[in-house]
């Protein structure tokens, strides 16, 4: 999947568990992968303006979710964006910046309006030649929930799971007293592992999104991976890091995309109209926002 992951379970078969758990992140790694061509997804992009292509069930509830998260005209999420994401290629060895008619031609095949579904089939179709889905803001956080469902069904007492700083735990944590989990934030400005704080949570999910994660420098400028569908080229904002908890860890990666690139109190409001959600905004000022619903969560400045 490109990152580091740790799974973390309380049961009777450990073991056992385990290794089901890693086989079925495999699995989804070549469903839900956009730079593997014989993935299931690699099929809807290859086929884009020819034909429709049968789906699992999950890759189609997945891009569902994402078309839905995609058309509101103030959302910075975009699963069609995958021409722009393959065009920078940040975070890969390959990574470059394009021309701006490159941009151009990039931007013109991106529409998720052009994103036909049919549920009773199972079908995807790309309409436009060219369009190239990506879920890589959405998709771990799906997966993390697949992951405790299963859990669930195995009766695991406790789990946490972190897909490259995606977090989602589960149960009570057995190395705290109160048996809440302790999630860091890290620090938006330091290199290394530095932390600007931490959340306490109980069965909830942590997920940040930040300017800092991946990174291209190019001729004195510095470029994160974090584009923007409507101008081709990384957003512009003061925001470096915005972190929402949930229950869902889906909810948490959906909202971190919608909402990133807007102001923290842009932020904020959107996020205490979301039941259930609550956020963290640092900015590149090392300001912290964060939304009421925390509480005594929160602990800002331990490191």
């Amino acid at each position: 999947m490109g990152t580091i992951i740790e799974l973390q379970v309380e049961a009777e078969s450990t073991r056992e568990i385990l290794t089901e758990a890693v086989r079925r992140l495999r699995v989804y790694e070549h469903r839900f992968s956009a730079n593997d061509p014989s993935s299931e997804l690699g099929a809807i992009n290859r086929d884009a303006g020819l034909r429709a292509v049968a789906v699992h069930s999950e890759l189609f509830e997945l891009i569902a979710l994402g078309v839905e998260h995609s058309l509101p005209a103030d959302s910075m999420l975009d699963i069609a964006i995958g021409p722009l994401v393959q065009l920078w290629r940040i975070g890969f060895a390959d990574a470059r910046v394009p021309t701006p008619s490159e941009i151009s031609e990039a931007l013109a095949r991106i529409d998720p309006s052009k994103i036909d579904l049919d549920e009773g089939k199972g079908q995807v179709f790309l309409r436009q030649p060219g369009m190239k889905l990506d879920l890589g803001a959405i998709a771990k956080g799906y997966i993390a929930d697949r992951l405790v469902d299963y859990f669930r069904e195995q009766e695991v007492t406790s789990a946490f799971i972190n897909l490259g700083g995606n977090v989602l735990t589960y149960g009570h944590s057995p190395r705290q007293d109160d048996g809440r989990w302790r999630i860091g934030l890290r620090h938006p400005q330091h290199p290394d592992d530095q932390l600007a704080g931490y959340l306490s949570v109980a069965q909830q999910s942590v997920v940040t999104s930040g300017v800092y994660r991946r990174t291209l420098n190019r001729n004195g400028r510095s470029f994160h991976h974090i584009l923007d569908p409507a101008t081709g080229y990384p957003i512009e904002t003061n925001v470096a890091s915005l972190t929402i908890v949930s229950p869902q860890s889906v909810d948490g990666e959906i909202w971190t995309s919608r909402l990133f690139g807007r102001p923290a109190p842009d932020i904020l409001a959107a996020i205490g109209a979301e039941p259930g959600l609550a956020a963290v905004v640092i900015t590149d000022g090392l300001r912290v926002y964060a939304s009421g619903d925390l509480g005594d969560q929160l602990v800002v400045g331990t490191t």
